[in-house]
């Protein structure tokens, strides 16, 4: 290989991502603490959402939560297999409705507690350092307006760069 490796010394994103891997896993902590086993903090979104508006079809699903359907269709697998969620036949058959389980009716209340108290904490982070999460996530939304990611990196791809 005559390239460096850009992995071997990880950058801006690795540490992004990183941190939200690790905030994620906090979350998830919380749930083994609490004896609830096979739930991930992405489910809650849709189990919460499912729970307020009744049966959604994925598509429907997705479309409330701003998913694409693609990551909404292995979310709900994922919650299927570990029997949170049923589906039944939608309008027509190429649609299927998705349900809560009793299981997952049983979490709700824990798992709604659980998403205020971490937007409580995320509200007290924004106020503890210097630059709130809030705003940062703002101007980073606004500057990706102004030009997508997308863009950004295939500019430095036609550039010549990182390759």
């Amino acid at each position: 290989m005559t390239s460096v490796d850009p992995t071997a010394s990880p950058g801006r994103w690795h540490a992004l991502h990183a941190l939200l891997t690790h905030l994620d896993g906090q979350i998830e902590s919380l749930y083994t603490d609490r004896d609830i086993e096979g739930v991930r903090p992405r489910f809650a979104y849709p189990l919460i959402r499912l729970a307020h508006t009744g049966p959604l079809t994925i598509r429907e699903l997705a479309d409330s939560l701003g998913h694409s359907h693609s990551a909404m269709s292995q979310t709900i697998s994922a919650m299927r297999r570990e029997g949170l969620v049923n589906s039944e036949p939608g309008a027509d058959a190429r649609t299927r409705r998705i349900t809560l389980t009793d299981r997952a009716r049983d979490l709700i209340p824990f798992l709604e507690a659980e998403w205020r108290a971490t937007e409580a904490a995320v509200a007290e982070l924004d106020d503890e350092v210097p630059h709130p999460l809030s705003a940062v996530v703002t101007a980073l939304e606004d500057a990706l307006e102004r030009r997508s990611m997308k863009e950004r990196i295939l500019s430095h791809l036609d550039a010549g760069k990182g390759r």
